[in-house]
């Protein structure tokens, strides 16, 4: 029987593993948390039609009952070529085996704490988009205080098209997620006052434009053209704001009772990633290298080593499905044409 190594148990390497495993296909997964899911545990409902997100999470848990191997707590420390394929070395020194492997070890969020002048990690009542599912999650808005919100303030591209950042790419999903959680803020609080402040609105999805009419005329949620400048905490915890309002050219205050950071997604770029250990290149955007992107997605450069989901750079929970579905394609003809691996054993690095 034919084997692959997921690295990384998230969406795309839930979907992956379920279509190898029902393919017949030997398949385990390396995944370093305590439990499978990834992202996808952090939120509370999906754009833009809303499901939550443990409906998705269940579906594709379900695909995995039976013929998939799960390795929790495990981390990649370094992968060598073998007669058949690879061997894996992990954290806890087990070696395991594949005949192909697959990437699938999504994005890291930007540390909002790098944008002093945000205040996040220095005032309470800063928190990122991912804190505020959180309180999605638990049904109730308050501040550190105890308080119910009465203005939030949404500010986009916190670490996305950002040059000083390090990320001058757009995290894509950013804006789309600010007007779910508009929307959510006002279902859970029909009184409070909502700003999103933008740089520009990238409605590109289907249905996105429609999420976003409703946010503006259903809800009444306030979209402003503005460049965050400043924050500062009031004695009442209360947050006070500088921005330049980009149409009118003026540089405005505002006083607001939480602020929500849209963090950016970007590649990991600890020393010692998942790149590093794989010998595989990343591009100008730090992501994943794809050395033809149109008509092999999944292709790392690297023969028997595929790649799918945030790796490849930020995307929906569609387009991360349809990547899963593409390197599963990929592998399957990889292991069943039986192909020699003619690559050098040092192309690959082993980190101890």
């Amino acid at each position: 029987m034919k084997s692959v190594a997921i690295i990384g148990g998230g969406v795309a390497g839930i979907e992956a593993a379920g279509r190898l495993s029902e393919s017949g296909v030997s398949v385990t997964i390396i995944e370093r948390s305590d439990k499978i899911g990834g992202r996808l545990n952090q939120w509370f409902a999906l754009f833009p039609g809303r499901q939550h997100s443990d409906v998705l999470l269940g579906k594709l848990k379900s695909r995995i009952k039976n013929g998939v191997n799960i390795i929790l707590n495990s981390t990649l420390q370094g992968i060598e070529r073998n007669d058949d394929g690879f061997a894996l070395m992990l954290n806890n020194n087990k070696v395991i085996t594949a005949n192909a492997v697959l990437l699938t070890t999504g994005f890291d969020l930007f540390d909002a704490s790098r944008k002093e002048e945000y205040g996040y990690g220095i005032y309470d009542n800063v928190v990122t988009s991912v804190e505020l599912e959180k309180m999605f999650r638990s049904g109730k808005i308050a501040t550190t205080q105890g308080k119910v919100p009465e203005r939030i303030g949404f500010i986009h591209c916190v670490g996305s098209r950002d040059e000083k950042a390090g990320n001058p790419h757009c995290s894509k999903v950013c804006c789309i997620t600010a007007v779910k959680q508009a929307i959510e803020v006002k279902e859970l609080l029909p009184d409070a006052s909502v700003y999103l402040f933008y740089m520009d609105l990238r409605m590109f999805g289907r249905h996105f434009e429609e999420l976003y009419k409703e946010a503006q005329f259903k809800h009444g949620i306030q979209f402003v053209r503005a460049r965050l400048s400043e924050a500062f905490e009031n004695p009442d915890g209360s947050l006070q704001i500088r921005i330049e309002d980009t149409l009118l050219g003026k540089p405005m205050k505002m006083q607001l009772d939480m602020i929500v950071l849209m963090v950016g997604i970007q590649q990991d770029r600890s020393k010692g990633n998942i790149l590093e250990i794989a010998g595989i290149g990343n591009d100008s955007d730090n992501f994943i290298h794809q050395p033809d992107p149109y008509f092999e997605l999944s292709s790392t450069g690297v023969e028997g080593i595929f790649c799918a989901g945030g790796i490849t750079g930020p995307k929906t929970m569609e387009e991360t499905l349809v990547e899963a579905r593409a390197a599963v394609s990929d592998i399957g003809r990889y292991l069943n044409n039986g192909l020699e691996v003619n690559e050098p054993v040092n192309s690959l690095k082993n980190h101890d």
